[in-house]
């Protein structure tokens, strides 16, 4: 027997609204609930309102003031920390009216999260709680409705305990208001400039959650990844890419192909409305668990004019898909910097390619089309296809953490104390938990700090795991890792200073010859014995764009930031880049270089052998008799980054077990033989030869020969005439044979003549009689003749 729950937004409002509403009895509700139906009724009902409330606050992503009918806009409803929601709803009405009737709501909204919301069973168009539960955040598309609608108010509820807030004005209601047609193809933009102080430094972490698991359909094993991330923190005035815009061909390279070049050529021409240019590594494949593979992460600062952050990293194979932010503000409405972010992101299509599933040939969108969020219902073979419209499950979370604030702040919201020592402080190290099974070799010396100077920086030891008695116990990383500053630096000296970061260098002065850049940075803790700090807190440095500034000299950017070092330990190298801003007036070549290389140093490489577990047992032969293979393996036991191992891990060997039976084998039967008989009843016959003679207990040999009856013609009957004659001869023979007897009487000696050959037969068909003879050599009598016989 199952109870069903309405959301807590639709509980709560009918038990607390008596409470908190003005004019809002039982009677009112049950009016409303039979003239004006269930969403009139959410709308009219008004909380308590506190003068300078703002603990929750509903947003537009990018803030825009118009909107573009049919684009999609992500809806962000959250609380400032500490508070919190149980419940909420969220609705669109169209400007001046106020739900009566299904006219009266604008646009529609879609659903990214099932696990925390869903549409109102009673308002199909309102949004509310999956769940009643404690949550700081929530997120819904919502897609803007046709030309012609106007200005369109997105409202919020919050339900917090048994209270409910729900704003006409201010944080929980938001006017946006149709594009005029004028001002078509114009970015929206942040309607209000930052007025925070200072600077902010941020660190972006990247969590991919697109696998064979979370995404079965269609997924691809072989080639799935994430590609190098790209972006920046920027002005007001540079948007790299938004809903309902176009592509640049940087952000359609990034799409179709990966390939963060041109997107990074296209950030570094817009120098003056750049603060820093955001790239991480690729990631193949796209997950892997964090304790294999570290989540990828960029640090970024941002001032007063640039802001904004925005980055995108495409999800490959794929058409032209991709996840990121955009022009994602970091400034708070009262003059501060944001403390933390957190987006959970669904994959968008840059509009330039047409295909439907992960691997599609190339199929370019002519014309080009405006980005926009994928949905479940785009196509039936689309990896994300859902028949019933569902929500997208989720492919990826970004986290964005303030790490530092730099220069005088002028908002009264201090630091946490995790922005200002937390980062620097030495890790105490816990007590040794490592496993009695876990056989490790002593720990190396400690590396070079990775810091020359007194700011932080890491050295690294290292140890080699020997051997795992048992591989149902984790071992613990082979690798440690120690903040550490350069030499004459001591986090333990009380007269020593604690500086943050540096913040990244300022454009240069000029845009062509010689100039000069500076960076600062500030004092995170001061010395305890109360000293002043006399550690330089700015730097400034010659710099030089453009050696030359004639016609005949091409303008470049700025040196970027350097990349990695190519090496994870030892000597590698590192390259950084600039581009070409302007080619030489008078049409000549440009011969600025826009690479630089130089040698980086890691810390010191430890040659660590392969450890291997013992050969397991040969595997059965691979035949059941005669000749086969048998197979053992051994498995790596080293840690993978500690290298390759060129050791074989399996080996093969042949085998041998009794003969196989071999069977007879014979030839194919020979044609029929000719009837033995030229009339009447017959055989015929025919016969096969052995090939090869049955052994080890083979099939034995079948029959050779095979006979069959066979009839040619009926043979037919001697004459009368030819009976006489036949019965003449042989009375004739009769009478010469009695004659002979007579005569042999009178010759007493006789001599014999060998036997005559056979007669022909009597008859020429069916049965008859054959004859032969032995003729006296002289006459004689018949006692001679016998005689003669038997000598």
């Amino acid at each position: 027997m199952g109870v069903h729950l309405q959301p807590l937004a639709l509980r709560l409002l009918a038990l607390t609204f008596p409470l908190v509403a003005k004019g809002f009895s039982d009677e009112t509700l049950e009016k409303a609930a039979k003239s004006e139906g269930y969403c009139s009724r959410i709308l009219r009902a008004q909380g308590t309102r506190r003068e300078g409330y703002n603990e929750f606050s509903l947003r537009v992503e990018g803030d825009p003031e118009f909107y573009k009918p049919g684009n999609s806009y992500r809806v962000t409803l959250s609380a400032a920390t500490p508070a919190y929601f149980r419940g909420f709803t969220l609705i669109a009405l169209k400007e001046g009216k106020e739900g009566d009737k299904e006219d009266d709501h604008a646009g529609s909204f879609q659903i990214i999260d099932e696990e925390e919301t869903q549409f109102m069973s009673n308002c199909p168009v309102a949004v509310t709680e999956s769940t009643p539960r404690r949550r700081t955040r929530i997120q819904v598309f919502w897609t803007a409705p046709p030309a012609g609608t106007g200005c369109v108010i997105l409202k919020a509820s919050i339900v917090q305990k048994r209270i409910i807030y729900f704003q006409d004005e201010g944080s929980l209601t938001k006017k946006i208001c149709e594009q005029d047609s004028a001002s078509e193809g114009v970015t929206d933009k942040p309607i209000l400039d930052c007025c925070a102080c200072g600077t902010a430094k941020y660190r972006l972490t990247f969590y991919g959650n697109w696998s064979e698991k979370t995404h079965p359909k269609d997924f691809p094993r072989r080639t799935n990844h994430w590609s190098a991330i790209i972006g920046s923190s920027h002005s007001k005035n540079y948007i790299l890419w938004e809903y309902g815009g176009y592509a640049s061909e940087g952000v359609k390279q990034v799409a179709e192909l990966g390939s963060p070049v041109k997107m990074e050529e296209e950030i570094r021409q817009q120098s003056d409305e750049v603060l820093t240019v955001i790239k991480a590594k690729a990631q193949w494949p796209a997950w892997q668990p964090l304790n294999v593979r570290a989540a990828p992460s960029a640090e970024f600062s941002v001032d007063r004019h640039r802001h904004l952050m925005s980055f995108l990293t495409m999800l490959g194979p794929s058409p032209d898909w991709n996840v990121g932010l955009s022009a994602e503000d970091l400034c708070t409405k009262d003059c501060g910097w944001v403390q933390k972010v957190v987006q959970d992101l669904i994959p968008w299509d840059a509009g330039t390619d047409s295909g439907i599933s992960y691997e599609s040939p190339n199929k370019p969108t002519v014309p080009q089309e405006k980005i926009r969020p994928l949905t479940s219902l785009d196509h039936p073979q689309s990896p994300f296809y859902d028949p019933e419209g569902g929500s997208i499950k989720l492919v990826a979370r970004v986290v964005i953490e303030r790490i530092a604030r730099k220069g005088e702040q002028c908002n009264i919201v201090p630091d946490n104390i995790d922005d200002i020592v937390a980062d620097l402080a030495p890790e105490e190290k816990e007590e040794d938990d490592t496993p009695e099974t876990c056989i490790y070799s002593n720990w190396s010396p400690w590396s070079a700090c990775s810091s020359s100077t007194c700011e932080k920086g890491k050295r690294m030891r290292q140890r080699m795991l020997k051997a795992q008695l048992d591989l149902s116990v984790p071992c613990p990383d082979t690798q440690d890792f120690q903040p550490c500053m350069g030499p004459g630096c001591s986090d333990e000296d009380g007269s020593t200073c604690m500086m943050s970061d540096w913040i990244t260098w300022s454009p240069c002065s000029v845009s062509c010859g010689m100039g000069t850049r500076s960076r600062e940075r500030y004092v995170k803790q001061f010395p305890e014995d109360g000293s002043m700090c006399k550690v330089p807190t700015e730097e400034t440095e010659k710099c030089i764009v453009n050696e030359e500034c004639s016609p005949s000299s091409c303008l470049v950017t700025e040196w970027g930031e350097w990349d990695e070092c190519s090496a994870s330990c030892g000597t590698g190298m590192k390259r950084r880049h600039r581009m070409i801003k302007m080619t030489p007036a008078d049409g000549s070549m440009c011969k600025a270089e826009t690479t630089e290389a130089e040698k980086c140093m890691m810390p010191e490489c430890h040659t660590i052998p392969c450890l291997l577990s013992p050969w397991s047992e040969w595997s059965d032969c691979s035949v059941t008799c005669g000749k086969g293979m048998r197979t053992r393996q051994r498995m790596l036991k080293s840690a993978a980054e500690l290298g390759d191992c060129n050791e074989e891990l399996e080996q093969a060997e042949k085998c041998m077990l009794p003969e196989c039976p071999i069977d007879c084998e014979l030839t194919e039967w020979s044609q029929w033989s000719e009837c033995n008989t030229s009339c009447g009843k017959g055989h015929m016959i025919r016969t096969r030869m052995i090939k090869i003679e049955p052994q080890f207990g083979g099939t034995a040999c079948p029959e050779t020969v095979q006979r069959t009856k066979c009839r040619v013609r009926k043979c037919l009957r001697g004459s009368g005439m030819e009976k006489r004659r036949w019965k003449e001869a042989r009375e004739k023979r009769r009478s010469e044979q009695a004659k002979k007897n007579l005569d042999s009487e009178q010759y007493p000696v006789c001599r014999l003549k060998p036997w005559t050959a056979w007669t022909e037969c009597s008859t020429l068909c069916g049965g008859g009689i054959q004859e032969r003879y032995m003729m006296e050599a002289a006459q004689c009598d018949f006692q001679s003749f016998l005689l003669g016989l038997l000598e």
